[in-house]
């Protein structure tokens, strides 16, 4: 397979889409194609003028935003490496990132850069803020030099103008080279270093346009929800719509329910891209209230007027959603499967997929209309899906990738790389599933998670947490194990409480209430002993997973 260059259709887009809007900071600034382009000229002479050569990596740690993406691109496209890092992280693994990927350059958002210490970070030659890519710090006179005199050297470069015929100079990279290290969020510990090539970008970027092209055209807006420093929401909330010439919407700030939902009602995005948890949330608080009483469950028993009643109730949640998607993908984590049933049973364009940062990511993906519930689809364009499993379609086995997506290793980190990539070439996921007969993919947790019962049988969490959160006040949970008991934490649903007057001691009665009623949809040896009340929310990932090896000890 001929894989062309990545960089050229960056390059392509901007020169067929130089007049259109680009990027939006929401409620802010907008950059049209020709902006960005203008933006990525100035960083290339900086980077050039300031020492910076080809492989150099350069790191970017801030919250999404327009000058976010220009930097990504400028770094991409000059030849160097990009190390996007999660906004989220803590001061000390920002510091660690940086030094452990040896970037020399450090681009900050406004709240990182009032939080790292220049001091911890001895390799960086300079950190620039990204609102206006000024030096916070500066090491080098090359680097100054080159700051203070930009609009000087731009002037000198383009005496007259800036046009599309000056977008030519793209670095072309081969497909196999080093794009980016993206660092994981580590649910099981310490981050690893991705090394995500430019065949994996292109790959995915090629499987978004087969899947989603005709849908999505050139001017089409699109919400960035999820943070860009996620190879999910780089991949299909930025990347593809940019190439797609799409005009990309940023929430700069923390992306609350109710800010995401103004958006929606506002931008009325072509596609969204959406973890479990942003839609969970709308759908128990905006729709199962107004549907969860006697007079709708008996409409909805009745055939002839339920069919009516479902396309309303659709159309409700679709409009929750703005009303101009042509579908909701959802990834990143376990869809809760009440909430899952009831979208599909009302007839909602939604479809769940499957991926991984080691592949950049997409591994599983099925349309909306093909799309399995309880499934995660069936093999993306360009990859294969094996299970390693005896029995695929009924005994759970290690999910296995196979294609351009996969990345080229650890950064540094031999060991973990050959744990990881077989010698043929198999990624191997860590999570378990099955495979029905058809190609569609059912996950059945993570094999780090998965629990031994006292008998030696297979006990996945995540199959009995998903039914302990359809549960009352339970609003997430995590399924351990202590000796060979299973307890259960559960954080409740603390305002639904207060609501309803319920103190302390009776949260509590009707903890034990789920218990009992989880234990009875469960196998024995799946029985969960105890339920304890966490006072606060678990610790997530920024892709909004449970870190739960920080809850195992408990």
């Amino acid at each position: 397979m001929e894989i062309p260059s990545f960089n050229a259709l960056i390059q392509q887009s901007i020169i067929d889409h130089w007049d259109m809007d680009a990027l939006t900071d929401y409620k802010g600034a907008t950059l049209q194609y020709h902006d960005v382009a203008r933006k990525i000229e100035k960083l290339h002479i900086m980077f050039e003028n300031s020492g910076v050569v080809k492989g150099d990596k350069i790191a970017l740690c801030g919250r999404n935003s327009a000058n976010w993406a220009v930097a990504f691109l400028a770094t991409l496209t000059y030849g160097a490496i990009a190390v996007p890092i999660l906004h989220e992280f803590m001061p000390e693994q920002i510091h660690n990132i940086v030094n452990h990927s040896d970037a020399k350059l450090l681009f900050v958002g406004d709240v990182v850069a009032t939080q790292v210490d220049a001091t911890k970070m001895p390799g960086l030659e300079g950190i620039i803020y990204i609102p206006d890519y000024s030096l916070v710090v500066s090491r080098t006179d090359k680097l100054t030099y080159a700051r203070e005199h930009l609009n000087e050297m731009f002037g000198i470069k383009y005496p007259k103008y800036f046009r599309r015929n000056h977008v030519n100079y793209y670095i072309d990279q081969d497909p196999n080279e080093l794009a980016m290290i993206n660092y994981t969020s580590g649910t099981t510990g310490f981050s690893k270093g991705v090394m995500v090539p430019y065949r994996a970008l292109w790959s995915n970027a090629d499987f978004a346009e087969n899947v989603l092209g005709k849908k999505i055209k050139a001017g089409d807006s699109i919400i960035s929800i999820l943070p860009m420093a996620h190879m999910y929401g780089m991949a299909f909330e930025f990347i593809f719509e940019f190439i797609k010439g799409c005009h990309i919407y940023y929430l700069t700030r923390i992306p609350s329910p109710a800010i995401i939902a103004e958006a929606f009602g506002r931008i009325k995005p072509a596609v969204i891209i959406a973890v479990p948890l942003v839609i969970e949330k709308i759908i128990r608080k905006k729709v199962f209230p107004k549907i969860q009483n006697n007079r709708m469950r008996m409409l909805l028993h009745m055939p002839v007027i339920s069919k009516k009643v479902k396309e309303k109730i659709c159309d409700q949640v679709s409009n929750a959603f703005g009303g101009n998607f042509y579908e909701v993908i959802i990834g990143g984590a376990a869809f809760n499967q009440e909430v899952e049933r009831f979208l599909h049973g009302v007839g909602f364009r939604y479809t769940v997929g499957y991926g991984a940062t080691e592949c950049a990511p997409i591994i599983c993906y099925e349309d909306y209309k093909n799309f399995v519930p309880g499934s995660c689809g069936k093999a993306a364009l360009h990859m294969m899906v094996r299970i390693d499993s005896p029995d695929p379609e009924n005994v759970p086995g290690e999910i296995l990738a196979k294609g351009p997506n996969v990345m080229l290793g650890y950064y540094k980190n031999e060991e973990a790389t050959k744990q990881t990539i077989d010698e043929n070439g198999w990624y191997h996921s860590g999570d378990l599933g099955t495979m029905d007969g058809d190609g569609n993919v059912f996950i059945k947790g993570r094999s780090k998670n998965m629990l031994l019962g006292a008998s030696g049988q297979n006990i996945y969490p995540e199959e009995i947490e998903d039914k302990l959160n359809s549960l009352a006040l339970v609003a997430e949970s995590v399924v351990i194990q202590k000796g060979d008991k299973l307890v259960a934490l559960v954080y409740p649903d603390f305002d639904e409480a207060q609501s309803l007057n319920l103190g302390r001691s009776e949260l509590e009665e009707i903890m034990e209430q789920n218990r009992q009623e989880l234990n009875t949809m469960v196998p024995a040896y799946s029985k969960v002993s105890e339920i304890r009340i966490h006072d606060e929310e678990f610790e997530k990932t920024p892709k909004k997973s449970i870190k739960r090896f920080l809850y195992t000890a408990e």
